[in-house]
């Protein structure tokens, strides 16, 4: 069995969904920049691609026809390299990478792009036309719990508090602002081109979602957006996940194509779980998913250097870093989706990006990538830094 190596990733800074930079940007315009980048960094020639896989969330309109293979097309790599749709709603962009991985290693490909999309401006959460299942809503009246009620049922049934998810919120923006004014983000994005009323454009190389001018006092003062009264919710819009727009690509090379051009990887995902359980939850079925991926990749919890625990919602996030014990000190260092944004597609390739330059700057040999996902689900990547 051959070895899967992540050879380059990028992302596009991601924004804001309402009258954001780029909320008029389609999808797959977005994934194609990224597609392109990545592959440009990898240094392998163009002809030795075999597939694009690329995750979206609400594969439809602007994202539908098959956005992996139309973003393959707009990236103007030659369209000898097939491509396909993946879609775990928030895991996707990690799904891809794992796809791609296990073929390399399974022998059914050598070279692969790896990525995920979303405009949740031009895609509404939930999609255009949300149908569900009549009779599975009678017989399981929580199968389609919207995602702010689950953050809801697990900060009531786990006892988080909304002071707890507020602080959490606090910490995410404090940290993304000194990231960006740190540059910590610059080696892993890849600038859009923006196009203004005017006509003129500029290139929009910065996430937009953090905030500064954020305090506790003015989070304390938000009104629950999920419940039905202040008393039943916690989920406020100021410690959710903002909802976004972006792309992020990653390259994953086989050894013998890796030796063959003289490559340097940057990590290679060591293992990977998704767990599922009561879809009226967001955050528990994460934890089996974490000991599954730590299981693969033969370590322990303690093993883990850094983490990147998608910030869907503070009360989630809370729920895993206590239920495993994990060092808030290394959970999120450069802050998490309550500031940066969660454009759903694109994240698990986004948060793979983030985490693997992290990795790589600290030196931190074990790094883990989780994620809650709509429908009860959870998952969980590891990936070894490569020297």
């Amino acid at each position: 069995m051959e070895n899967a190596y992540v050879v380059a990733i990028v992302r596009t800074p991601v924004g804001r969904s309402k009258n954001g930079v780029i909320s008029h940007l389609r999808p797959d315009d977005m994934a194609a920049v990224a597609i392109k980048a990545a592959a440009d960094r990898s240094g392998i020639p163009y002809e030795r691609f075999q597939d694009c896989v690329i995750g979206c969330a609400f594969p439809e309109a602007e994202s539908g026809m098959n956005v992996g293979r139309i973003a393959l097309l707009a990236s103007g790599l030659p369209d000898t390299i097939p491509g396909v749709t993946i879609n775990r709603y928030c895991s996707s962009g990690l799904e891809t990478m794992v796809t791609v991985g296990a073929k390399i290693e399974a022998g059914l490909l050598d070279v692969a792009i790896a990525g995920g999309t979303e405009s949740m401006s031009i895609i509404p959460m939930g999609g255009n036309k949300p149908l569900p299942n009549p009779k599975l809503t009678k017989e399981n009246p929580r199968a389609y719990t919207t995602m702010g009620q689950c953050a809801d049922n697990v900060a009531r049934d786990f006892n988080i508090t909304r002071e707890e998810c507020d602080r959490w919120a606090y910490r995410s923006h404090m940290r993304a602002i000194a990231a960006i004014k740190e540059g910590r983000f610059k080696d892993e994005i890849v600038p859009l081109e923006v196009e203004k009323p005017d006509g003129t454009k500029f290139l929009f190389d910065t996430d937009e979602g953090p905030r500064p001018e954020t305090t506790l006092e003015a989070l304390a003062k938000l009104k629950p957006a999920f419940a039905a009264s202040p008393a039943l919710g916690v989920a406020t819009a100021g410690n959710s996940s903002q909802t976004s727009c972006g792309a992020a690509a990653a390259v994953l090379a086989g050894e013998a194509v890796i030796k063959e051009l003289g490559l340097k990887p940057l990590a290679r995902l060591r293992g990977y779980a998704v767990g599922a359980g009561d879809p009226g939850y967001l955050g528990p079925a994460q934890v089996p998913a974490i000991h599954e991926a730590c299981r693969q990749a033969g370590i322990s919890i303690q093993d883990i250097g850094l983490v990147e625990c998608n910030e869907a919602f503070a009360s989630q996030t809370i729920y895993v870093v206590r239920e495993l014990g994990l060092d808030e000190e290394i959970v999120n260092v450069n802050g998490g989706a309550i500031a940066l944004g969660h454009p759903l597609g694109c994240t698990g390739t986004k948060l793979a990006a983030t985490l693997i330059y992290e990795m790589r700057r600290r030196g931190v040999k074990w790094g883990l990538e989780t994620m809650c996902i709509g429908g009860g689900m959870g998952a969980a990547g590891v990936f070894e830094l490569c020297e």
